[in-house]
């Protein structure tokens, strides 16, 4: 089995919230990482999310970052969100 990583940054223009992540994050960009694996015994490449990851300012500790599990479908929701804030 072999597992990739892919590197993203995302934009929210507004402050927002995603499940599991207890507090209101701040507007900016933000990188998220998504672990995926090989699905074996297929005749063509083909990889499975297995986890994503978001890099967040650390609570209470002035320019550190924690990064955070999170489901992808829940960092859509607050793209879309976000996306459909008002200005």
């Amino acid at each position: 089995m072999t597992i990739r990583s892919r590197r993203e940054t995302v934009t929210f223009k507004h402050p927002f919230h995603i499940r599991g992540i207890a507090r209101e994050l701040p507007a900016g960009a933000y990188e998220v990482v998504t672990d995926e694996e090989t699905i074996e015994a297929l005749t063509f490449s083909a990889y499975r999310r297995i986890a994503t990851m978001i890099t967040v300012p650390s609570e209470g500790v002035h320019g550190a970052t924690e990064m955070l599990s999170i489901g992808s479908v829940d960092l859509a929701n607050a793209q879309a969100a976000d996306a459909s804030a008002a200005t």
